[in-house]
């Protein structure tokens, strides 16, 4: 098991999360004792989404690469989440919290469907746009619009959970996919097409359902754009986030306040150990240690973008290069959205905000790039043996 592991990544995925599962429990420590709960309760839940994460990495890299490739798999995975997304989305069988239909309870954890999409659509996506490489006669609809339409779908069920956040990053996703594959422009406006037609049918239904140009639930949208500029401005309404993250980052300084002596978690920073799980890392650990947590973080989305670079098989290199754009983008919109350069989505910041549903999506994705880098090791040994030892390829 230790010759498959590729420690560039997993040393790194493993620090980050360590580093996590200290910061959550600071920055959630203050509130639960004021509702006299364990102070390390929210930090033992992440543990625990850790550990199913190691195991989950483990049996992957255990298992073959071409169950993800059957046809069996890809099926079950396309119909398993449009199952998910239309029990929250469609049926309303979801938890509502912060306004938003996105969570499935199951005792004392929630999962996140949304979350569970980006496995989908780099998987899917790495399958069909694999195939151009091995035969060009496959007709446009079918090696582009159909995926298209079928992303478009979940982009769109994600859409109007609401979930404007989660949407765009697996737009961007999809996008990215289609660029890395290397398929002509004309191919690619075909997959833009597909997401269109889908999401503007189905949003024309919505407008027609509520009969008004935006329902009332995307309004907050529009808010979010106008804090951007000054926050300050709406102190006491929409930019009470974002101007506490400001105040958060500051009190940080070059060196921090010290580890669990936060000003801003006591009841001035919401959801501190989610979305702005950064901001409480700047205040406590300070802006030097924060850069170096962003490097290590940088460092493992290099170390899964350059093994899908170098490696020939267009599947595998597909999927590392999903992933490593999958936390590329959550990277940038989170830490967009805390400091002011785009508006506030609650996208989590990847392997340091509190979630289970994303940090098992991600530890999922993080050990395929492992078992990759493992058979795609083998597979260069094999060949340096034969190149030695011509006998030994016969």
């Amino acid at each position: 098991m230790l010759k498959k592991i590729d420690f560039k990544i997993f040393i790194p995925y493993l620090l980050l999360n360590m580093i996590s599962l200290l910061m959550i429990t600071s920055a959630s420590s203050y509130h639960l004792d004021q509702m006299q709960k364990n102070t390390m309760s929210t930090g033992v839940k992440q543990g625990v989404f850790l550990i199913l994460s190691l195991i989950l990495i483990a049996i992957i890299l255990r298992i073959k690469l071409s169950i993800f490739k059957s046809n069996i798999f890809q099926s079950l995975m396309i119909i398993g989440s449009f199952v998910l997304l239309f029990i929250t989305s469609i049926l309303g069988l979801g938890t509502v919290v912060g306004g938003a239909q996105r969570w499935l309870e199951f005792g004392p954890f929630r999962i996140q469907p949304s979350e569970v999409m980006m496995i989908t659509v780099i998987l899917f996506c790495a399958v069909q746009f694999s195939k151009k490489g091995k035969t060009l006669q496959h007709s446009f609809f079918k090696s582009i619009l159909v995926p298209g339409l079928i992303v478009g779908s979940l982009i769109f069920l994600t859409l109007i959970q609401p979930n404007v956040g989660g949407a765009a990053i697996l737009t961007l996703l999809f996008f990215t996919m289609i660029f890395a594959s290397g398929i002509s422009y004309l191919y690619f406006l075909g997959g833009l097409l597909g997401v269109f037609i889908i999401n503007f049918l189905a949003t024309s239904l919505i407008m027609f359902k509520d009969g008004a140009l935006l329902p009332q639930k995307y309004a907050y949208i529009f808010d979010r754009f106008a804090v951007m500029k000054d926050p300050f401005a709406y102190f006491s309404t929409n930019g009470y986030q974002l101007s506490n993250s400001y105040i958060a980052i500051h009190n940080g300084g070059w060196f921090g306040q010290g580890l669990g002596q936060s000003i801003q978690k006591k009841g001035f920073l919401p959801v501190t150990e989610t979305d702005f799980i950064f901001s409480l890392i700047t205040e406590e650990l300070g802006i030097i240690a924060s850069i170096g947590i962003l490097l290590l973080l940088f460092l493992l989305i290099l170390r899964i973008l350059a093994i899908g670079v170098q490696i020939q098989d267009p599947f595998n290199s597909l999927v590392c290069l999903g992933t490593g754009a999958v936390l590329l983008i959550q990277t940038f919109v989170n830490l967009g959205g805390i400091l002011g350069i785009i508006p506030l989505t609650g996208v989590p910041l990847p392997f340091m905000s509190y979630g289970g549903s994303n940090l098992l999506t991600l530890s999922i994705l993080i050990g395929i790039v492992m078992k990759i880098s493992a058979v795609e090791q083998e597979k260069r040994s094999m060949q340096y043996a034969s190149q030695m030892n011509p006998s030994f390829s016969k």
